[in-house]
């Protein structure tokens, strides 16, 4: 499991570069995003939410049905919206709230 910026996509707020725990994500000379070592990823999404134009997909592992699914989040007020892109282009949205995350 791992995250892929694009870089099209990303505007170089550096917003996943502070939530990373890893320190994984660096700007490269046109201050957009990046992730060096994909592969050192931790797949906590902490950089999907605080992206504020979609330019991060996270790619599920085959271990949990991933085979070409990613992901990436799109924020509004306190809704998370999760979009799930599957390989056969289904797409599935599932929204959660961040004010009752811990309310269990």
């Amino acid at each position: 499991m791992s995250i892929k910026i694009d870089l099209q996509k990303c505007v170089g707020c550096g917003k996943c570069l502070k939530v990373c725990p890893g320190n994984l994500i660096f700007k490269n000379c046109e201050s957009k995003a990046f992730i060096k070592y994909p592969e050192e990823c931790w797949g906590c999404t902490a950089c999907l939410k605080e992206c504020p134009v979609q330019a991060i997909n996270y790619y599920l592992g085959v271990d949990i049905g991933g085979k070409g699914t990613y992901l990436n989040t799109k924020k509004e007020k306190n809704l998370l919206h999760w979009h799930i892109f599957k390989p056969n282009k289904v797409e599935i949205i599932i929204t959660t709230n961040e004010t009752e995350g811990n309310k269990y």
